[in-house]
């Protein structure tokens, strides 16, 4: 078994709502120095430059996940996690399919950038990623574990397409492995202040949009840095566990 700290929510500069110095390099850099060996790149409805994170963390002891944040139908935002770029790929064609055609509206939302593993320009990416795919919660959460992926609401506290604000509860009839709250609320006042999450694991993380932002609070005692095994820590099966380190 092995200690990975981990943030499984950050954004690149393919997020138009990212700072422009969120690219792999940096990201990977910024990720050593405050101790992640675990991060997951996680942009709004896109996954293009997970690739290049990867290659940017080569030799460095920093494993990157492939993952994707989606916007559900009712405006819900979803941490979609997985183990491979094959699955990565299944899941953005279907992403893909489920997105209105519009186009990005750069002075209003932003740059959309693809770039390489040192972040050069690559191209930009025209279709608007802001925006609501047609699959609801249920149907998403569904489509990623078929995949054999790990889906988490994320940032469930905050106003902003946070699923407590929008639904005012945690579905029954879906199974939520997980729930993240944002890094504004701590662990321990989050059951305090919504009583419905209790009895859900909880992790935390910075949604980081800028380098300052990245918390990597989370801990997981697992075997391998995999999804399978990041379910098991959640559930605290197999001697595996999850806790929170103090910043």
């Amino acid at each position: 078994m092995k200690t990975y700290t981990a943030e499984l929510h950050s954004h690149t500069v393919l997020s138009p709502c990212a700072e422009v110095e969120m690219i792999p390099p940096l990201i990977v850099q910024t990720a050593i120095e405050k101790g992640i060996n675990l991060l997951a790149v996680t942009d709004h409805n896109a996954s293009a430059n997970v690739i290049a994170v990867q290659k940017a963390a080569q030799d460095t002891g920093l494993i990157v996940l492939p993952g994707m944040e989606l916007q559900t139908r009712e405006e819900v935002h979803l941490l979609c996690l997985f183990d491979t770029l094959e699955q990565l790929a299944a899941w953005q064609s279907l992403v893909n399919e489920h997105l209105p055609p519009l186009e990005n509206d750069i002075e209003y939302f932003g740059e959309q950038f693809v770039v390489d593993a040192e972040g050069d320009f690559v191209r930009r990416e025209t279709r608007l990623l802001l925006t609501s795919a047609d699959l609801s919660l249920e149907e998403a959460i569904g489509a990623v574990n078929s995949i054999e992926g790990l889906a988490i609401p994320a940032h469930i506290d905050r106003k902003a397409n946070g699923l407590l604000e929008i639904l005012g509860f945690v579905p029954a009839n879906i199974t939520i492995e997980a729930l993240e709250i944002s890094r504004h609320i701590s662990i321990d006042m989050a059951p305090l202040r919504y009583p419905q999450i209790r009895g859900y694991p909880l992790v935390r993380d910075g949604d980081a949009h800028r380098l300052n932002e990245f918390l990597g609070v989370n801990e997981f005692l697992i075997e391998s840095p995999t999804v399978t095994e990041l379910r098991l820590a959640l559930r605290h099966e197999n001697g595996r566990a999850h806790g929170f380190r103090s910043v």
